[in-house]
């Protein structure tokens, strides 16, 4: 190593990218078998990072075989088959290699000509995504780190845009009527919070009960619009959820556009989860109307298998992105450089300071192609509908609800009869099949109801793989029902 630099000689720097290569080699060998969960508890965790700050530097090879016992080998299991919980994707092996290749270029994507190649690239993801989507193609868009932020975006761009005449960035909301946003009481969390953080604040977010499908009640939703108005209040924007997180529901987004233009307010969609299975040419007719947002948020690092992070905000055309985020500043000033063609993006997001999120997309999309890529997101659907019968057959386990996506909600019953038994034995099941590891998996409420939750968004699961989990929870649930029968005996 350089004493005058942090830089290696080039046959350690070689020596070093091969070890790292064999780390990244060895995590796919045994992926098919790889557990869903590697419990330790946090303080063990805690303490192999308990060290003083480092005045010296440890050997780079030996600080590798630390990061694949501590780090790599300790994972939660993302990359393969056996993870459930949450919507989780298990990422894809080109993209790996697209952040090598960009962390070694370490360019910052906020100015054009700091960044040249990877600008045009995310200009092109942007306008994919758009052809993806049935949006104009000469829309907007920004690659940020997931749907949270996907969605504080679209909903930023919505507020500055719809009360630019009232001077918003200027004057900030006071003065202004209270304004409201609607969406269905399936939303995502991260619109409490974007709510929040926009100034709001969650009195005047509207969730609006669902029908049996778990869609937003559109005679409920326009009746409330109605009562606002009534009161004095401003109604802004309808959110419309693209597949929600816990049951995959799409929301009639066709009549929700249609309200948002009857009372003139913004259109907005949540689609971080399911957009891209829009793609599909069987489940078009279910996002019919998406194509009319005004600003939709959705996730890569979902449903097109991208490692964290890659989420995106697409909006109608490029000048609400400018309209909402523009400041001009000194040190930023390259208008004598531009000759009107180059995008800076520092003039049309927030952030100075950005990675190349849009790369691994653009090479992913490349090396793939889409007609593979839709065979995954499609692979995924058979396989929630493949657990679904298989529930529907078994004796021990019950369907709570299902989906046209791939997430699909269900219970553990054995021999229990009521349900208020079974609701708490498989509230305490998720515990167990978490120390158990074998598979990872989670529960949520729907309506009240408490059910596990299984996401299939892994390229890498299989018939096989959906029979090992209900078989995992059916031994981990047994051995509960002995243990109690033990206790109390």
């Amino acid at each position: 190593m350089s004493e005058e630099t942090l830089d290696f000689s080039n046959g350690e720097f070689k020596q070093l990218l091969n070890q790292s290569s064999e780390l990244v080699l060895r995590q796919f060998e045994n992926i098919h078998n790889q557990k869903g969960y590697n419990d330790h508890p946090q303080k063990e965790v805690e303490q192999w990072f308990d060290e003083e700050l480092p005045e010296e530097g440890l050997d780079p090879s030996k600080l590798l075989d630390e990061v694949e016992t501590k780090v790599l080998n300790t994972a939660t299991g993302n990359l393969g088959p056996h993870m459930y919980a949450y919507v989780m994707s298990g990422g894809n092996q080109m993209a790996i290699i697209a952040e090598k290749l960009a962390n070694t270029i370490n360019q910052n994507q906020t100015k054009w000509h700091l960044a040249p190649a990877m600008n045009e690239i995310e200009k092109r993801v942007i306008r994919w995504t758009a052809q993806m989507l049935g949006f104009p193609m000469d829309s907007g868009g920004v690659l940020v780190s997931g749907g949270s932020a996907a969605n504080l975006t679209g909903l930023t761009v919505g507020r500055n845009v719809f009360f630019e005449k009232e001077g918003i960035r200027k004057t900030g909301l006071f003065g202004m009527k209270p304004f409201v946003v609607y969406a269905s009481e399936e939303v995502h969390s991260c619109v409490d919070k974007s709510v929040e953080l926009l100034g709001i604040g969650t009195n005047h977010l509207r969730k609006i009960t669902t029908n049996a499908s778990f869609q937003i009640d559109l005679e409920k939703l326009e009746n409330q619009i109605k009562v606002d108005l009534a009161q004095g209040l401003q109604p802004f924007c309808i959110i419309g959820n693209a597949g929600t997180v816990n049951t995959g529901a799409i929301d009639d987004l066709e009549s929700l556009s249609k309200l948002a233009k009857q009372y003139d307010m913004w259109f907005h969609v949540d689609g971080a989860y399911g957009a891209l299975a829009a793609l599909l040419d069987d489940l078009k007719l279910e996002y019919k109307g998406m194509e009319l947002a005004d600003s939709i948020a959705i996730d890569f690092h979902k449903w097109l298998y991208q490692p964290f992070e890659g989420g995106c905000t697409l909006v109608r055309n490029w000048d609400n992105l400018r309209r909402t985020y523009y400041k001009k500043a000194a040190y930023l000033d390259t208008e004598l450089a531009n000759d009107g063609n180059r995008l800076e993006y520092n003039e049309h997001y927030f952030q100075l300071s950005r990675n190349a999120k849009a790369f691994k997309v653009w090479m992913s999309i490349k090396a793939y192609g889409m007609k593979r890529l839709r065979a995954m997101i499609q692979k995924d659907i058979d396989l929630t509908d493949y657990l679904n019968e298989q529930v529907k057959k078994s004796e021990d386990f019950e369907l709570v609800a299902d989906s046209k996506l791939a997430v699909s909600c269900f219970r553990y019953v054995g021999n229990m009869e009521s349900k208020e038994e079974i609701v708490q034995f498989n509230r305490l099941l998720m515990p167990e099949l978490e120390k158990d590891g074998r598979v990872f998996i989670m529960g949520t409420q729907l309506k009240g109801d408490y059910a596990i939750r299984a996401c299939f968004i892994n390229h890498r699961k299989s018939e096989e793989t959906t029979d090992y989990l209900l078989q995992v929870i059916r031994e981990v649930a047994e051995k509960m029902i002995v243990q109690k029968k033990q206790l109390i005996a």
